[in-house]
């Protein structure tokens, strides 16, 4: 019922699918670049209409009240931020409990310009063992798609300069806001 759903929506916004879906059933998923708060439903829908079982992260205050059965349907899992846990390896049990999931993670961590983006997606992969799947959303062409599986190897940017390749001619809805496809510990290879 979602693909169906999500197809038909993406089509009466004038939204198109490239591709095929990923061949696997667990993945961490870069949702990238966001800058809207359009990014989330539409990356959702694109989700859907691939098949994939999405799951995403998302602060516990949106889950309370009337809209959070919503967000729990479209595969939302409240994380508390006020208190500190290790949501890489809280995330990383989820992959062993799950034959499919999809973990849908912005890097950015903001809809605002990020200089850097959080490593937890990558970290997340590396202790699952599994791949990181680079989407995007290119407003330019009113496209979504994905780039190839990257792997988490023992090098941090060589596995960056992977995902920088897919982003580097995506259109973001507001690119001022999009910063660049970078960590702050890129040069902690193991």
């Amino acid at each position: 019922m979602k693909q169906r759903l999500a197809i038909w929506l993406l089509r009466l916004v004038g939204w198109r699918p490239v591709g095929t879906r990923p061949e696997g059933d667990q993945f961490v998923l870069i949702a990238a670049p966001h800058t809207s708060n359009w990014d989330l439903p539409l990356m959702l829908a694109f989700g859907w209409a691939f098949e994939l079982d999405v799951r995403w992260l998302g602060k516990k205050s949106l889950f309370d009240g009337p809209a959070g059965w919503f967000y729990r349907w479209t595969g939302g899992l409240p994380v508390d931020r006020s208190h500190s846990t290790n949501l890489v390896d809280q995330a990383a049990a989820m992959f062993r409990e799950h034959d499919k999931l999809t973990l849908v993670v912005a890097p950015e961590g903001t809809r605002r310009r990020a200089e850097h983006w959080k490593s937890g997606f990558y970290w997340i992969a590396r202790k699952a063992s599994v791949p990181v799947l680079p989407s995007y959303l290119d407003y330019a062409t009113r496209t979504s798609g994905f780039g190839p599986l990257v792997v988490p190897s023992n090098s941090v940017r060589a596995d960056m300069d992977a995902l920088r390749a897919v982003y580097r001619d995506k259109k973001a809805r507001h690119p001022d806001k999009f910063g660049p496809v970078q960590l702050a510990d890129e040069d902690a290879d193991d």
